[in-house]
């Protein structure tokens, strides 16, 4: 491990003195959204959703049956039974039905037609699955839950964009302490030797070029430092970094962050008006919705376990393969075969049992979604008076580093007068490097604040 890190920080330097490429913010959202294993996955569970829908659908599918049965013993036909038929269930409840029979045999059943029959008909609940039954509940549930998949995976979306949107501004940050300490390096290594130079030629004295030097080992350190931090970051940062062929990869040396788009430009929006969009986009509070929606459709079901059981079934029956010939008030009267299911629990305990469930359901999932609505609000309010207050930091720090950076400019051109000492350029230099790394500190926390403020609110998309 140290090894890797040794060449990688080598290679860093070797890279500074090269051409740099400029990673965007953009460029690597959209990245993570094409590539990484998580956003992958938040996509699959919108896939699975669709099969779980297709899957329901199913319970409406014709269906093709064969009930054949013969039987013979000892050289004698008992009986033989072909039964073809075709069965097709629709949304409002109703199963229709057609089929053929051809019966025969010495010992056919008497409640069976001896010959070639045909028949059509319909199987149709008048009372419990009248309006709802599982296989419309499946349905309707199943669409919702793939709604409900969507915002899932909203979540994950935002969740991931987040961490990554901090882990960028992170890099962002260490790359710039790193650069403006190499700066500051590169001007104390440069004024040691134009002090060494004038005390060689009698115009400084030693005491000089030792506070120049002091300077220079000072920000030797303080390079050396950032410059773990910026590998650290990069390393951090590559976590996010994945191909098309679901293989991650280092991110390579010659990219930097934009540091453009790493300064405060615009005012955060009202706050009264994130609060609102996130009661509503929201995919969490969303999700919650669909659930009450799920559970609503539950209800309904459980409803139908009060009423009775009534099914009616009536079918239109003809001589050979051919039901509807002939047709006329003669068939209806006698070429017809109904009947009908009656079934009613005496006390309905279960029925009420299981509709009473369904409610407390509907209330325990209610209140799970205002205390939920609640507690987003008050993260939104949380960040979004984070990043305010970071900002009115940010803006004090920035005009001290200005003031720091005036004296500096006037203690050099002191100095180059010989009306100062290295002492007080030094101390004057210490200032606007410490004012510069409280600047980059705020600015990472400030952008963190400002993406918690959307991650919160469900809005990172």
């Amino acid at each position: 491990m140290k090894k890797l890190l040794f060449l990688f920080i080598f290679f860093t330097n070797i890279a500074f003195a090269q051409q740099k490429e400029i990673f965007t913010v953009d460029a690597f959202i959209q990245l993570i959204k094409q590539n990484h294993p998580v956003a992958k996955q938040a996509n699959i569970q919108v896939e699975k959703a669709n099969a779980e829908l297709l899957s329901a659908k199913g319970g409406f599918d014709p269906i093709i049956a064969l009930d054949a049965d013969r039987k013979t013993f000892d050289g004698k036909n008992y009986y033989f039974h072909t039964n073809p038929e075709i069965k097709i269930p629709t949304p409002i409840g109703v199963d229709v039905k057609t089929g053929l029979e051809n019966n025969g045999g010495d010992n056919l059943s008497s409640e069976l037609s001896s010959g070639k029959t045909s028949y059509a008909g319909v199987e149709v609940a008048l009372a419990k699955g009248l309006l709802i039954d599982k296989r419309r509940a499946a349905l309707q549930q199943a669409k919702i839950f793939r709604n409900q998949s969507e915002q899932e995976r909203l979540k994950m979306l935002n969740d991931l964009l987040f961490d990554a949107y901090v882990s960028y501004w992170q890099w962002a940050g260490s790359y710039q302490l790193y650069s403006i300490y190499s700066k500051y390096l590169q001007i104390s290594t440069d004024r040691l030797r134009l002090v060494k130079i004038a005390y060689n030629n009698g115009d400084r004295s030693l005491a000089d070029t030792i506070e120049a030097f002091t300077q220079v080992q000072n920000f030797q350190l303080l390079q050396a430092d950032a410059q773990l931090k910026l590998v650290t970051s990069v390393f951090d940062l590559s976590n996010y970094l994945w191909l098309q062929n679901d293989s991650a990869f280092v991110l390579p040396e010659k990219f930097v962050p934009d540091t453009v788009q790493f300064a405060i430009k615009e005012a955060l929006p009202a706050l009264n008006d994130i609060v609102a969009k996130a009661t509503i986009e929201n995919p969490a509070i969303k999700a919650y919705n669909y659930k009450i929606d799920a559970l609503e459709v539950e209800k309904k079901l459980k409803f139908q376990s009060l009423l009775p059981v009534v099914n009616l079934k009536a079918n239109l029956l003809n001589k050979d393969y051919y039901v509807l010939k002939g047709f006329n008030g003669a068939l209806l009267e006698n070429n017809y075969k109904w009947g009908i299911d009656f079934k009613l629990p005496l006390f309905l305990r279960e029925g009420r049992g299981e509709y009473k469930k369904a409610k407390l359901k509907i209330t325990e999932t209610n209140l799970e979604l205002n205390a939920k609505r609640w507690q987003i609000e008050n993260k939104v309010r949380s960040y979004f008076t984070e990043a305010s207050l970071l900002q009115q930091q940010l803006n004090t720090v920035t005009n001290m580093y200005n003031n720091y950076n005036i004296l500096l400019k006037t203690e050099v051109l002191r100095f180059n007068n010989g009306e100062s000492s290295l002492f007080i350029i030094n101390s004057r230099e210490n200032k606007v490097i410490e004012s510069v790394q409280k600047q980059i500190e705020l600015k990472v926390k400030y952008f963190k604040a400002k993406y918690a403020v959307d991650w919160a609110a469900g809005l990172l998309r």
